[in-house]
């Protein structure tokens, strides 16, 4: 069955997509059951933020889906940092290209992880994308409509840093978003802008499923010592001052970092690392809150 007639045979008359708007055209109704029609095949999309950038939430967003991927689920990545995608570089998919059939584009996989960005849409890894709010949307729009994820238990979406047009771009269109990972670096900088981001989320009514303080110090290699760079903390007290939920510190690896660049993302994996028990703390939480 073709997805374009998924809302045609769908039961639930309650769908926004089942019925034609007061004043919209047909065009602008069938573009809107095409998205509606993705999205519902899309059962949890999780969007993870950040107030300021070089805080590594690309790399949180990256092993989230590896880690919900290994979990079982099946699991879908997109990156809408349209001015500084990084996801093609982290998954080492850097010059591979985008194909499509008659349903949309397919995206890419790695290590059974659908991927989109607009990285792979460039000529080449210098391109600038140099385009104002209107772009931006309709580029993002197109991500979620005219992408054949199929069936999906996770889509994570990695946004760029702030509370601009990409962030707020995805909460309208996707709609019911299943949660925010909030990423924080500890120093007091940082910290006063993920703030700004958790009342984002709440203006919006998104929920937030917590807040990952990043960069939390440096273990030696060689005598592992752990040094505080950042200092050590701010995720905690944003998270206690603003009652959301805490998920844990990660420090400085160098294994994430060089794995990263390397296009490999097993580093992070590692049983009983920081960022593993991270993330097994955000899927504890999606778990319990899905029964």
């Amino acid at each position: 069955m073709a997805e374009k007639t998924a809302c045609d045979t769908c039961s639930d008359k309650s769908c926004s997509a089942s019925q034609r708007k007061s004043g919209e055209s047909a065009e602008e109704f069938e573009d809107r059951r095409k998205l509606q029609s993705r999205l519902c095949r899309i059962r949890r999309k999780i969007v993870v933020l950040s107030g300021k950038g070089g805080v590594g939430k690309s790399t949180i967003a990256v092993h989230l889906a590896a880690a919900l991927r290994r979990s079982g689920k099946r699991v879908g990545l997109l990156d809408v940092d349209i001015h500084g995608p990084s996801i093609p570089t982290m998954l080492g998919l850097e010059g591979r290209p985008v194909h499509g059939n008659e349903d949309g584009l397919l995206p890419l996989e790695a290590d059974g992880v659908k991927v989109m960005s607009i990285g792979f849409l460039l000529r080449d890894q210098d391109s600038a994308v140099i385009w104002r709010g209107p772009m931006k949307m309709n580029a993002i729009k197109q991500f979620l409509q005219d992408v054949v994820w199929g069936d999906l238990d996770y889509l994570v979406i990695d946004s760029p840093p702030g509370t601009g047009d990409e962030p707020l771009s995805v909460c309208q269109l996707v709609g019911a978003l299943e949660g925010a990972v909030i990423v924080t670096t500890p120093q007091k900088v940082a910290a006063v802008d993920v703030r700004k981001s958790i009342t984002f989320c709440r203006q919006l009514r998104v929920p937030v499923l917590g807040v990952v303080e990043n960069m939390s110090g440096f273990v030696c290699p060689k005598c592992g010592e752990t040094t505080m760079i950042f200092g050590s903390g701010g995720g905690r007290k944003i998270s206690e001052d603003m009652d959301v939920p805490f998920l844990g510190s990660v420090p400085f690896d160098p294994g994430v970092a060089s794995s990263g660049d390397e296009g490999r993302i097993e580093a992070g994996g590692r049983h009983g690392s920081p960022l593993a028990e991270v993330m097994a703390e955000i899927i504890g939480i999606l778990e319990s809150r899905n029964g």
